[in-house]
């Protein structure tokens, strides 16, 4: 089975900033969200953001947490809250559970369609340890999102810090 790897496309038009997420989407992906999000908070202009995950067929949780970041990001630039457009009915579900419909308004279709102008984002590279710093930094931003994800990743960055805690004694 070939894995239909992941990526990333945007476009900005008319103040609407479109963030497509296409294929596995995965933490080998969390550089360049990570950067989009830094970059959307300084973006002059800015009226709505889409993230459009019609054409991902998986969103792991570090992408996740990510998402989260770049729609905090933008809260207090935008008048309302960024649309997700998911039709995908396992991706929708994840993302109720996950908390994102408090922070998200979620539909099935965009009320117009921009992608044509979406243009492929390159791959932000990241060595080990940057991208061990982001996989913690997403899990954290789902944990403080409710309290189902706090304890579904708990663990997870427990064993993460105390990697970083033994990575800085060496």
């Amino acid at each position: 089975m070939i894995m239909n790897e992941g990526r990333v496309k945007a476009a900005f038009d008319a103040g609407v900033f479109v963030l497509k997420l296409c294929g596995d989407v995965r933490l080998t992906l969390c550089a360049t969200l990570d950067t989009q999000a830094q970059q959307l908070a300084e973006t002059p202009g800015l009226q709505a953001l889409v993230i459009d995950l019609r054409e991902a067929t998986n969103v792991d949780s570090t992408a996740l947490g990510f998402l989260a970041k770049v729609a905090m990001a933008v809260q207090d630039k935008i008048d309302h809250k960024p649309t997700i457009v998911v039709d995908n009915p396992d991706v929708q579900r994840m993302l109720e559970v996950m908390g994102f419909a408090q922070f998200f308004t979620m539909m099935a279709a965009p009320v117009t369609e921009v992608c044509e102008l979406c243009d492929d984002l390159p791959e932000v590279p990241a060595d080990l340890e940057a991208t061990r710093q982001r996989i913690l930094e997403a899990h954290r931003i789902l944990m403080r999102m409710n309290e189902h994800n706090r304890e579904e990743f708990q663990p997870l960055v427990e064993m993460l810090e105390s990697q970083e805690t033994a990575s800085s004694h060496d």
